[in-house]
């Protein structure tokens, strides 16, 4: 997964509770999930603070499959899945589109 690959799934679900401007209303945070070690992480900005959008760039350097120069991460491993978090738990964006 890498920036182009997000804005795919952007449009994919763009009208949808799939997107982060249609569900945040809802209590709804751009997260990413390692499916593999079933670890949660909040999408954040450079600052940490929460970020309103999926952003892959600061999420845990053991995701990166590689990073630019600047220590940003250019692509994800495969086991990363974008979607949601809700009071703890993960939503795929199939699960909140369908809400």
């Amino acid at each position: 997964m890498n920036n182009k690959t997000l804005r795919f799934e952007n449009l994919a679900f763009g009208g949808t509770n799939g997107v982060s401007q249609n569900n945040a209303s809802a209590g709804f945070a751009p997260a990413f999930l390692n499916s593999k070690s079933g670890r949660i992480v909040i999408s954040r900005t450079k600052g940490g603070c929460p970020a309103p959008i999926h952003l892959i760039d600061w999420l845990p350097e053991e995701w990166a499959e590689s990073t630019r120069e600047d220590g940003s991460i250019e692509k994800l491993i495969p086991e990363i899945v974008s979607g949601f978090s809700r009071n703890g738990r993960f939503y795929t964006r199939e699960e909140t589109a369908s809400l």
